[in-house]
């Protein structure tokens, strides 16, 4: 069956009034991207969490419509939503099903992090004489953010890969498709913890789960519905700076004493900000790595 797409150019400022008339006008999902990126390949997608704002300048939302939807009714709204918006910023197209479920997938290749830890996308098997050393993860991200092809997320991998993780509690707070938390109970923890205030991102995580046979060792909440007792014996949360920020003591609350954690979602820039605030908050033996511009901070629990 084939779906309408709707292609949006905005400024910043914009963004919000454009994401709400999309939700309202029915749209089954909205895609953020970097309307500068020279090309689409370069258009990181970002998903930012409630009430936050896009990093971006200008931006490109993708919206996806039931191929039936009114088209004169969508054009009409948005025009009143957004009356200075400029008629070729606004583009109609119909796509087929396959133009979504591939559109990852084409690009999306089996990734090594670390020394052993793989991530092969669902429409690949892994090849028979693989090393059986080698710890694969096998992912569809859904709507959900996360597959290991952005800096961020394969500066966690390869930390995780790093540890030793046998018969430890991690919890992933931000967990998207569930890739850090599934990768760790591959690389030999006990149990998880995936966290998320998107719904639709906890599903993903349980599916991927499933598919890796390691959803009888993983719990997925909203932020609010975590239990009160539960604790860390490692943490990652890659999210944003923002909410890295506002949750620190939160986070210090859910690390063990010496509980490894990293951080990531954070711009370089960013960084020298977030080790003063963790480091009043009490983390230890604070370090960063760099990649592509986006920095991993790790450490462990005070």
């Amino acid at each position: 069956m084939p779906w309408l797409e709707l292609q949006l150019t905005v400024s910043a400022e914009q963004q919000p009034r454009a994401e709400a008339a999309l939700e309202d006008l029915g749209a089954l999902s909205v895609t953020l991207m970097d309307a500068d990126a020279d090309t689409p390949d370069e258009a990181a997608i970002f998903e930012p969490g409630v009430g936050e704002t896009p990093l971006w300048h200008s931006l490109t939302l993708l919206a996806l419509f039931e191929a039936d939807a009114d088209r004169r009714g969508l054009l009409h709204v948005l025009h009143d939503t957004l009356p200075e918006l400029a008629p070729d910023h606004l583009v109609l197209r119909e796509v087929a099903d396959q133009d979504w479920e591939r559109a990852w997938m084409d690009r999306y290749q089996p990734m090594q992090f670390g020394r052993r830890l793989w991530i092969y996308p669902w429409n690949i098997t892994p090849p028979d004489d693989i090393d059986a050393s080698n710890i694969v993860v096998r992912l569809d991200p859904g709507l959900a953010f996360g597959t290991g092809t952005h800096p961020t997320t394969a500066l966690c991998l390869e930390w995780l890969d790093g540890l030793d993780l046998d018969g430890k509690t991690i919890i992933d707070y931000g967990c998207g498709s569930g890739v850090l938390a599934i990768a760790a109970l591959k690389l030999g923890a006990a149990h998880a913890i995936g966290i998320d205030n998107d719904p639709q991102a906890l599903t993903a995580t349980h599916d991927n789960a499933t598919r890796n046979a390691v959803a009888a060792r993983l719990q997925t909440f909203l932020p609010d519905q975590l239990p009160m007792d539960a604790r860390a014996d490692v943490f990652v949360a890659n999210i944003l700076a923002g909410p890295l920020t506002e949750l620190a003591p939160r986070f210090a609350a859910l690390c063990r004493p010496g509980a490894p954690f990293a951080l990531s979602g954070i711009l370089a820039e960013q960084a020298p900000e977030l080790l003063e605030r963790y480091a009043a908050c009490g983390f230890r033996d604070l370090a960063t790595t760099q990649r592509e511009g986006w920095v991993r901070i790790s450490g462990c629990g005070g």
